[in-house]
């Protein structure tokens, strides 16, 4: 079963008079892992598309979505796909994988229908593409780990680089997770926007009653959406993304735009915010 939602980008004068409803809404994504079904959310910032797949023992293929009007939905885009459950499979282009928790594979460009398979949890981000780059799985061991923060600020992490130019080529897509250290709450502080590219966060690894405050918004009129356990929110260009969670958790990060630069932000002082 596949389930494709749709949404629109919004202007930062819009987002200021949002209400809470109307936040989660426009930016959160919400219900996105579904035993035997495919559920995406098709958005109109830089045509970025995330979701879940979770074949629950059995199998999903992911072939044509009618948003895109490609025959296939890869025929013009690349995929990078987070196994956030237990051992599963990923076969396309007469290719599989076996995939085991955290694990990351890369689809690019014409690689067909996406088969799922096993009891893996699937987390589904795509761009458009403009050339094909091979098909790649990065295991966790290969990816390239950097350490940030401090445990008196409240936010030392190790941030693991999967889909990124030190660890291999994509066209625009860039993943990788970021996984907080024991008595740290905070991600990505200071916070920062970045004009050419969007980018959307997953959190995972949460206990059923832990939550994050998610905090977005321009920099001088911030915004907050309580987050649960496998969900998304969504970041335009003009807002910032950071949160703090109750326990450990850990945040998948994707983005696409402009460049494929990682440290191409601009970053707020928490003094500088309102």
């Amino acid at each position: 079963m596949l389930t494709v939602e749709t949404r629109h980008a919004i202007h930062p004068d819009h987002a200021r008079q949002m209400g809470t409803d109307d936040l989660r809404r426009h930016f959160l994504g919400e219900g996105l892992f579904r035993d035997g079904e495919i559920r995406l959310v098709y958005t109109h910032y830089d045509r970025f598309t995330l979701g879940g797949a979770v074949p629950a023992g059995g199998t999903l293929t992911l072939d044509k979505v009618e948003e895109t009007k490609t025959d296939s939905f890869l025929d013009r885009r690349e995929m990078g796909i987070v196994n956030i459950g237990k051992t599963g499979t990923v076969a396309a282009g007469g290719q599989d994988w076996t995939l085991e928790t955290g694990d990351v594979l890369y689809l690019g460009k014409g690689a067909g229908a996406v088969t799922f398979g096993g009891n893996g949890r699937f987390y589904i981000t795509s761009a458009p593409a403009h050339a094909t780059y091979p098909n790649r799985l990065v295991r966790i061991g290969e990816a390239k780990k950097v350490e940030m923060g401090a445990t008196e600020t409240s936010n030392k992490r190790v941030i693991n680089q999967f889909i990124h130019p030190l660890v291999m080529e994509s066209c625009q897509l860039v993943l990788g997770y970021t996984e907080l250290l024991d008595g740290s709450v905070w991600n990505t502080m200071p916070a920062h926007v970045h004009d050419r590219r969007m980018e959307a966060y997953l959190y995972w690894g949460m206990t059923p009653e832990a939550r994050v405050v998610h905090f977005m918004g321009e920099p001088q009129e911030t915004r907050h959406i309580m987050i649960a356990n496998e969900e998304a929110v969504v970041s335009p260009t003009w807002s910032i993304h950071a949160g703090a969670g109750i326990g450990s958790y850990t945040f998948i990060w994707a983005m696409a735009g402009d460049n494929i630069d990682y440290t191409d932000m601009d970053f707020i002082q928490p003094g500088d915010m309102r």
